[in-house]
């Protein structure tokens, strides 16, 4: 009631309303719910608020104020979300460094405002400040939003960024995140159920089914910017006594975030077609045993590693992933046991190595393409860290090598391994050392001999590597069953001695890749750590695409399951709203 005060005249205590009012003297930060209380009510406090107001904006005032924080954290959001905060990361670490001091001060424009909170914990959290859910506590139970004027005016926008920042837990049993989460989403859950056909044509809808269909550990960036520039609200309404645009957002963004897609889109293409050109001058096409993932390992890249300046990372990550693939089916289908010897003993003479030593045309074209891709990335990232890292990429895939030679004997001897014993080799056969420890030389950042042997770089391997195989263990389950093969599933099994079922294991498997997730994410938002921050962040980049890949099958294994997300991202230009006409970007 004293919300719409304005309306109620004589009808209201205007004394008990004044329990309402803020440090900078307004009711709700409204204009006019403070104007009805100076009226009837004089308060030297309210009287300020309105004449700043006055003297700001003359006879219209707007209905909300203030605002400031919140249309700043939304533009930081929008920038991230289209994919051209890069651009302004000056600006963008102003204002969240502004958001934080005020943050830690409890300040009332953040800590009163549902979506303003919300926004400001998630949008600091994944930028790396130190932000607890304790600031998010007075949110925790339904019971708080529904008694609140966001409540009463079914503010699903709040509802929504609730739901989005409880998602962004750290720690383990997070009762205040946990909380939130599950009842923001039961009740965003429910509203999509009640809304009729004409609600489904309104943005706030397609973002809420959105999140609660995709989590954000299992989105590709390039995927979600496209989305988020074809979806634009430029006018980004609310309702609350009347439509208003809180934070109008300038046509020029869309401009610049389409002509920055489309300009990536075309590096990608370019980029796909010279990678096609190297599958062909290596014979990798021509080895029957292997499946042919180029436009998948490719994807992953393009999708995530996705300024057009880290052509080589792309390049490194997706020819490194075509290997790896090739190599996977060589141990598991494509080789005889004399054949994945005679490739290892090649792998360790390295250098030495002579042609007549190959056992067969087969691991001719496997070492040979091995030989001259890993050479030549080697030289390429020796010359960025003006140092050689050629050996350290020897040695990645020749510690790949091996794992897969342990896993093919365990199979042939029908040994049956300890989960600690098969979680140690299995980090390392999962085969994502050669994808992406080799990228983190492209990123810009240089990585000392130190920095690689620290405890921290492993850590971060381990992590990514454990979550990624519980993630294709938990998938691939019943296809590796009929193969003859065992997995962390089927181990857990046999060695419960028949107490734990196959469902029990894949939920032990389940709460494993939870934790392993949550862990890696917390040391990947850590500060001031031993690894640089863009190398982490390749880490987590590949912990999502393993979360899209194995999401709800075996993306990677199935011919089509991806195919949507390559043509999207790779090939498919952008279909602008109807509402959003381009508008020309001087290059000036």
């Amino acid at each position: 009631m004293a919300y719409v005060a304005e309306g109620l005249g004589n009808l209201l205590d205007w004394n008990a309303v004044m329990k309402f009012q803020r440090k900078n003297g307004s009711l709700f930060n409204s204009p006019s719910t403070t104007a009805a209380v100076l009226v009837h009510n004089h308060d030297d406090k309210a009287l300020e608020y309105l004449s700043l107001l006055v003297s700001e904006f003359g006879g219209a005032v707007p209905t909300v104020y203030p605002l400031n924080i919140y249309c700043q954290l939304s533009m930081v959001d929008l920038l991230e979300k289209i994919g051209i905060s890069q651009h302004f990361s000056n600006e963008i670490k102003s204002i969240l460094d502004m958001t934080y001091r005020l943050w830690l001060q409890r300040d009332e424009e953040i800590m009163l405002d549902i979506a303003t909170c919300a926004m400001a914990f998630r949008l600091l959290r994944m930028n790396g400040y130190d932000v607890s859910s304790d600031g998010l506590s007075h949110f925790a139970k339904a019971s708080t939003f529904h008694n609140s004027l966001h409540g009463y005016l079914n503010d699903r926008k709040s509802i929504l960024e609730l739901y989005k920042a409880s998602k962004v837990s750290l720690s383990e049993n997070d009762l205040i995140l946990d909380n939130i989460g599950y009842w923001s989403g039961s009740l965003l859950t429910q509203k999509l159920c009640s809304d009729g056909d004409r609600s489904r044509r309104i943005t706030i809808y397609g973002e809420t089914e959105y999140a609660l269909k995709f989590p954000f550990y299992a989105t590709l960036e390039r995927l979600d910017h496209k989305r988020n520039i074809e979806h634009f609200d430029a006018q980004g309404s609310h309702m609350l006594k009347t439509e208003y645009s809180p934070c109008p957002v300038n046509q020029e963004l869309l401009s610049l975030a389409t002509a920055d897609f489309t300009f990536s889109q075309s590096i990608y293409q370019d980029e796909l077609l010279d990678l096609d050109s190297w599958v062909k001058e290596n014979m990798l096409d021509q080895l029957q045993f292997a499946r042919q993932k180029l436009t998948y390992c490719y994807l992953s890249a393009a999708a995530t590693i996705f300024p057009p300046e880290l052509s080589d990372a792309r390049i490194s990550w997706a020819k490194n992933g075509v290997l790896t693939t090739v190599v996977d089916d060589f141990f598991d289908v494509g080789g005889s046991k004399e054949e994945l010897e005679n490739l290892i003993a090649l792998v360790e003479k390295w250098h030495e190595h002579h042609e007549d030593e190959f056992y067969s045309e087969q691991v001719k074209i496997v070492f040979s393409a091995l030989y001259t891709t890993v050479n030549q990335l080697g030289s390429m990232a020796s010359a960025v860290q003006n140092r050689c890292v050629t050996n350290h990429l020897i040695e990645v895939w020749l510690q790949l090598l091996r794992s897969m030679m342990t896993e093919a004997e365990w199979q042939r001897s029908q040994y049956v391994p300890t989960m600690e014993e098969y979680m140690m080799n299995g980090v390392v056969s999962f085969a994502l050392g050669p994808i992406v420890l080799p990228a983190l030389y492209f990123v810009g950042e240089k990585l000392l001999d130190s920095v690689v042997k620290d405890q921290e770089y492993s850590e971060l391997f381990r992590l990514m590597s454990t979550c990624g195989r519980f993630l294709n263990d938990s998938q691939g389950f019943e296809r590796e069953g009929s193969e003859g093969k065992l997995n962390s599933v089927s181990l857990l099994v046999l060695h419960s001695g028949g107490s734990m079922s196959i469902e029990a294991s894949k939920e032990a498997i389940q709460k494993s890749i939870v934790t392993s997730r949550r862990d890696l994410l917390r040391l990947v938002l850590k500060e001031d750590t031993v690894v640089p921050k863009p190398c982490k962040e390749l880490f987590w980049k590949m912990c999502k695409i393993l979360n899209v890949f194995y999401f709800q099958t075996d993306g990677f294994s199935s011919p089509k399951e991806m195919a949507s997300a390559v043509n999207a991202v790779i090939h498919e230009p952008l279909k602008l709203n109807a509402m959003n006409p381009p508008v020309t970007v001087s290059s000036e």
